[in-house]
């Protein structure tokens, strides 16, 4: 059994969705997870308050409570490609992310994310990641070093200043001529069946995206993406959107069948760049991968 070095912590929501104790509420929240297995982890002394003390079968559930619990999985697999840190001060730290390593903890993958990677790497225990980047998506991720200013790099997302740039590679057919054209995506993206894969249904949109074509060869070319907000899986939908999904993506336009990574076919698609201006310094901040995608 590998259980993670570090606790994942939830607020129970404000609103209790019709449940007594703390573990009916890890019950339905995490359907996944068996109900024996958060029974053992509670006995085991496993899942406990803010301040330390243990939860039991009868700790009841009050709203905003900050719960902690530790992942834990039967085998987990190691990703044999490292990450590279490619700037770092006394506020933030900027990697690139190799395909197929998870940003922090989830699913079958409890220690070996980039975010633990890093702080056994730095040994910095407060490193804290900025925002998302799918495991199967190579590139650019920014964390914060510094708790004390990290609200300020919090807001950038939050407030969309921090412009972002990808690549992708997808099919195209021989008679397409698809070299600096561009796409202004809008849309209204929601979960779909199953939950992980996201679908474009009716009304006001919530995702924005403007992608153009940089290059081409006779069957692929190569796209620059720059989303405008950031839902879930949103560049995937986009391409998808323009009839030309990323090249070995796994989820769309199709869901293919349940199997391990496949190393030598990672999904095409990079964060590329970030820009902003720093809330620290106030200076002008541009990052770059040195990767690219290739069309051969």
């Amino acid at each position: 059994m590998i259980i993670s070095e570090r606790p994942s912590k939830l607020s129970l929501p404000q609103t209790n969705p019709g449940v007594a104790t703390v573990i009916e509420y890890l019950i339905i929240k995490f359907p996944y997870i068996d109900a024996q297995i958060w029974r053992q982890r509670i006995t085991d002394g496993k899942v406990h308050y803010h301040d330390g003390s243990l939860i039991t079968a009868q700790s009841p559930f009050q709203p905003q409570q900050r719960i902690y619990y530790y992942r834990e999985v039967e085998n987990e697999p190691s990703i044999p490609f490292k990450e590279t840190i490619l700037f770092q001060d006394e506020h933030i730290l900027v990697a690139h992310k190799p395909h197929f390593l998870a940003v922090t903890p989830g699913g079958k993958y409890v220690n070996e994310c980039l975010q633990n990677r890093l702080r056994r790497s730095t040994g910095i225990e407060d490193l804290q990641t900025l925002h998302r980047l799918d495991r199967v998506t190579a590139g650019l991720v920014m964390f914060s070093v510094n708790p004390d200013s990290r609200h300020r790099y919090h807001h950038l997302f939050k407030t969309r200043q921090i412009h972002k740039s990808y690549q992708a590679i997808a099919n195209i057919s021989n008679a397409e001529n698809l070299i600096g054209q561009e796409w202004e995506i809008k849309n209204r993206i929601v979960q779909g069946e199953p939950r992980f894969r996201m679908r474009v249904t009716e009304g006001e949109a919530n995702s924005h995206s403007v992608i153009r074509c940089l290059r081409q060869s006779a069957q692929r070319a190569l796209f620059e993406l720059n989303p405008v907000t950031g839902k879930t899986h949103q560049l995937r939908v986009h391409m998808q959107t323009l009839g030309l999904p990323i090249l070995n993506d796994k989820y769309y336009p199709q869901l293919a069948p349940l199997s391990a990574d496949n190393y030598s076919a990672p999904l095409q698609l990079l964060a590329k760049e970030l820009q902003f201006i720093d809330p620290v310094t106030q200076q002008p901040r541009c990052f770059r991968s040195d990767s690219n995608l290739s069309l051969k």
